[in-house]
């Protein structure tokens, strides 16, 4: 299973960033359509955030324990505020129908 922490800030309530630890275990390694959209959704989020604004974060990543963790550092724009809503948009509605492969928590930081 597939776990996504959402980090939300204690302020504002607002997402700020997530880990995503583990492989969803839908289908073999390289065939597992749930990992593939898992991968898809945050590494686009990633990317758009770095291309699109100006924000300062940290990452993590452990090819070994599938996982990466992101959060960012800096105020968070409209602009990353919604790639982090979209994100969290994706994931929910991927963990609602897939609630064996996908897990989601929330951590406030």
């Amino acid at each position: 299973m597939t776990h996504i922490t959402i980090y939300k800030s204690s302020a504002t309530n607002r997402t700020v960033g997530f880990k995503s630890a583990g492989h969803a275990g839908y289908a073999e390694e390289g065939s597992d359509i749930i990992c593939s959209a898992i991968s898809v959704l945050t590494i686009n989020t990633i990317n758009s955030i770095e291309q699109f604004t100006d924000a300062v974060y940290d990452m993590s990543v452990d090819d070994e324990e599938a996982s990466i963790d992101y959060i960012v550092t800096s105020n968070i724009s409209d602009t990353t505020q919604v790639l982090l809503d979209a994100l969290e948009l994706g994931l929910r509605t991927m963990a609602a129908d897939n609630p064996d492969y996908l897990l989601i928590t929330v951590k406030e930081v």
